[in-house]
C-alpha cells in the first residue's frame, strides 16, 4: 500500500523542523562534548580562549603526546562494532537471559576498548612508522592525555565512590522493580475503587519535593541510635535484635538506609508506570494460563512477565537514573566514606582551586556518563519497545 502524497509534510516545514531538531541536539550535546574535550587536555589547552586549541590541544600534544589518525580511526571502528553488536543483542538475550547477556555485552565491550583496540593501535602505528610515506598516520595530531583520569581514579580513589553508587543503584532498582511489578500487576487487574485512590496517593507523594522528604528523614537518621535503643533494651525484642548487633545501629551514613529512602521516593512512579504497562496486556492471557493449570503467581511469572519485559526494563532504567543521579538524598544522608559519585563530584568542583584540580573534577564528571551510554547501548531495543508498549493501548 502506497503512502498518500497529501500526507507528506511540506518541504518548508520539514526543513524548519529538521533545523530546529539539529539546533536542539547541538545545544544539548555541547556541554558534554566540551567537558569531554577538556578532560583529556593539560590546563594550558583546556582553559584556552581559543576553541580550536581546546579541541586540538597543541600544548598537550607536545608535552604528553596524543592520538594519531590511526588511533582515531580504530576508536571510531570500535564504537561502530559496539553499536552493531548491541543491535543484535536480542539473539543472545533469548538464549542466555538478559542478566547473562548484559554481563557478556559489558565484558565484550571492555575487552574491545581496553585490550583489543590499544593493541591494534600500537601494532598499526609501529608498522606505519616504518614506512616514510605513511609515517604521518602514526604521529599524534590530537593532543590527549589520561593524566586527569589517573588523578581522579587512582590518586583520589574515585573507584570507592563508583562502587558505592553501584551498590545503592542496584539496591534501588532491585527493590523498586520487585515491589513495583507485583503492585502494578495487582492494581491493573483489580476492579475496586481502592486501586484508584492508592494511585492518587502515590502520585501526590511522588509530586512532593525531595527536600521536604529529606527534611523529615534527616533528624530520624541522625538520632536513630537513640530512637532504636529501647528495642534493644526490651526484654522481648532485645535478645533477637542483639543477634545481629550488640547495640542499636545508626542509620546515618548507611547505604542500605539510603536505598530504603530512594525506594520510598521512587516507588510511586514505578507503580504508576508498571501499572500502565500491565493494563495494556489483555486479561485473557491470565485467564488462559489459569485454565492451563497455573496459579495466579505462575501466570504472572510464566505468561505476563515475558510479555512485559520491555516495560520492566524501561521502568528499571528510570529507577536506575533516579538513584544514579541523585544528589540531595545521598549528600545529606551518607557520610564521607559512603558517598556516591554525584555529591563527590560536587565537592571536587567546590573545593578545588588550581587548574589541574579543576580538570581532575571535570574528568570525574565525564567518567560518570560512561555507564549511562553503555546502559542505553545495551538495552536500546527494550527501551524503545517499552516506551511504545506503554504509549499504545492494547
Amino acid at each position: 500500500m502506497t503512502r498518500a502524497r497529501s500526507l507528506d509534510q511540506p518541504l518548508a516545514l520539514r526543513l524548519v523542523s529538521g533545523a530546529g531538531l539539529a539546533l536542539w541536539v547541538l545545544i544539548a550535546a555541547f556541554p558534554l562534548f566540551w567537558i569531554a574535550a577538556m578532560s583529556f587536555k593539560l590546563p594550558l589547552d583546556a582553559f584556552s580562549s581559543s576553541p580550536l586549541q581546546v579541541i586540538l590541544g597543541p600544548a598537550t600534544r607536545q608535552a604528553a603526546g596524543g592520538a594519531s589518525p590511526v588511533a582515531i580511526a580504530v576508536a571510531v571502528l570500535a564504537l561502530v562494532l559496539a553499536w552493531w553488536a548491541a543491535r543484535r543483542l536480542r539473539h543472545l538475550t533469548a538464549r542466555l537471559g538478559w542478566p547473562a547477556a548484559a554481563a557478556v555485552a559489558v565484558a565484550a565491550t571492555l575487552l574491545l576498548v581496553v585490550v583489543a583496540a590499544p593493541l591494534l593501535v600500537r601494532g598499526l602505528e609501529a608498522a606505519l612508522g616504518a614506512i616514510p610515506a605513511l609515517r604521518v598516520l602514526s604521529e599524534p595530531v590530537l593532543g590527549m592525555t589520561m593524566r586527569n583520569y589517573r588523578g581522579v581514579w587512582i590518586d583520589r580513589a574515585f573507584y570507592r565512590q563508583f562502587l558505592n553508587s553501584m551498590f545503592v543503584t542496584a539496591g534501588v532498582v532491585t527493590v523498586s522493580l520487585t515491589v513495583g511489578t507485583l503492585a502494578g500487576y495487582g492494581l491493573a487487574r483489580t476492579r475496586t475503587n481502592l486501586a484508584f485512590w492508592l494511585l492518587i496517593a502515590a502520585l501526590i507523594f511522588r509530586a512532593m519535593p525531595h527536600s521536604v522528604l529529606v527534611a523529615g528523614y534527616l533528624p530520624a537518621f541522625i538520632n536513630s541510635r537513640e530512637i532504636l535503643a529501647p528495642l534493644w533494651q526490651n526484654a522481648l525484642t532485645g535478645p533477637f535484635l542483639r543477634l545481629f548487633s550488640a547495640e542499636a545501629p545508626t542509620l546515618y551514613g548507611q547505604p542500605v538506609a539510603v536505598i530504603a529512602v530512594l525506594v520510598a521516593i521512587n516507588q510511586p512512579f514505578t507503580i504508576w508506570m508498571l501499572r500502565s504497562f500491565f493494563a495494556n496486556i489483555p486479561a485473557e492471557l491470565d485467564e488462559a494460563a489459569r485454565v492451563d493449570g497455573c496459579s495466579h503467581f505462575e501466570a504472572f511469572r510464566r505468561v505476563i512477565i515475558p510479555v512485559m519485559w520491555p516495560g520492566v526494563i524501561t521502568t528499571g532504567l528510570f529507577s536506575f537514573l533516579l538513584a544514579y543521579n541523585d544528589y540531595l538524598v545521598t549528600a545529606l544522608l551518607l557520610d564521607a566514606q559512603s558517598l556516591t559519585m554525584v555529591p563527590t563530584i560536587s565537592q571536587f568542583l567546590n573545593s578545588e582551586n588550581t587548574a589541574t584540580d579543576q580538570l581532575v573534577a571535570i574528568a570525574a564528571a565525564v567518567s560518570i556518563t560512561a555507564p549511562l551510554f553503555l546502559l542505553v547501548l545495551v538495552f536500546q531495543r527494550h527501551i524503545v519497545g517499552g516506551l511504545t508498549q506503554g504509549a499504545v493501548k492494547g
